[in-house]
């Protein structure tokens, strides 16, 4: 839904609140003011920030390092359910969903009102079903395994926020995995763990690649490609306020900027896995994303290794 003054757009300031593996509350602030997001604040396991529809798109698009992107709806003081109750009902939740969307809540925190997470979940979707029914609105129905609109919701401090996913799936899930190892690395980690190590395009070697997930990361990143250019879902796809638009746009540059990136990309990146059931995971994921080409794949043991470009450690130390 855009805002218009004498016929003009007008830009509207919206809040979200971006999670993540704790750890990682520093990365995801600077990532997201690298996107143009304004009020940045790290808390714990998340990060708050306010910007235009375009910034929480360009979060859900771009960040490497985020869980979950939410649209902050409300937040309001929670003593007992009738507030919990109360403060739901009055979110206009026929301008975010229609009555034929599926919906699922989802409630984290307790307090001595509300003792039990399913509790809290089912007042806020008695709530939000009671306001439907009372404007002469058709009822959504739920559907917890895969909603057309995901609420969450968190009680705490005294407070209870309740917000939209604009994610869909976690924002981890890159959708290019084929299969894993024993203990696969999110995604989201394997980034934070290129970041951290100051990585910035040298020839990478990952001795114990398992099903590839650091390589093909880094790959996505030498070649300018967002992390979820791939995904077909996300939580907004029904959401009535989803401007379809600008997401394009924003889809039709990250193409763009892939298909450069991966033209000019000369990376240089090497995994080993003595395990060669695994290895072949691997070489499926890195074909599924795209970046087969750029990741050289060998069954060795680590006490086998090899230096694949010697003659790159000797110029290097010439230098």
């Amino acid at each position: 839904m855009r805002h218009y003054f004498y016929g003009f757009p007008v830009s509207v300031m919206k809040e979200f609140f971006a999670t993540c593996p704790k750890g990682l509350e520093n990365l995801l602030a600077d990532e997201l003011t690298t996107l143009g997001a304004e009020q940045v604040r790290e808390t714990v396991a998340g990060v708050h920030f306010k910007g235009e529809l375009a910034i929480g798109y360009k979060a859900c698009l771009w960040s490497r390092f985020a869980s979950r992107i939410v649209l902050v709806l409300s937040e309001f003081q929670m003593n007992d359910d009738l507030d919990l109750y109360l403060g739901a009902h009055t979110i206009p939740w026929e301008e975010h969903f229609s009555g034929t969307s599926t919906i699922a809540v989802d409630f984290t925190g307790t307090n001595p009102a509300i003792r039990n997470t399913q509790y809290g979940a089912l007042k806020i979707k008695d709530a939000i079903v009671d306001r439907f029914t009372k404007r002469g609105h058709v009822r959504p129905d739920v559907d917890k395994k895969s909603p057309d609109i995901r609420i969450m919701a968190h009680l705490g401090k005294g407070k209870a926020n309740i917000t939209l996913d604009l994610s869909g799936p976690a924002l981890h899930q890159r959708f290019y995995r084929q299969g894993t190892g024993e203990a696969p690395l999110k995604e989201n980690l394997a980034c934070a763990m290129i970041a951290r190590s100051g990585w910035a395009g040298e020839p990478m070697m990952d001795p114990m690649c398992g099903s590839g997930t650091l390589l093909i990361e880094a790959a996505f990143i030498a070649a300018d490609m967002a992390p979820a250019l791939r995904r077909e879902r996300f939580g907004f796809d029904r959401w009535l306020q989803h401007d379809s638009a600008l997401w394009q746009s924003l889809m039709m540059e990250a193409q763009v900027r892939a298909k450069r990136g991966m033209q000019r990309c000369e990376v240089k990146l090497f995994g080993c896995d003595a395990d060669p059931r695994v290895l072949m995971k691997a070489r499926d994921n890195a074909k599924a994303a795209g970046v087969a080409h750029l990741i050289t794949f060998k069954q060795a043991e680590v006490s086998a290794l090899d230096n694949p470009l010697p003659m790159a450690s000797v110029e290097g130390e010439a230098r």
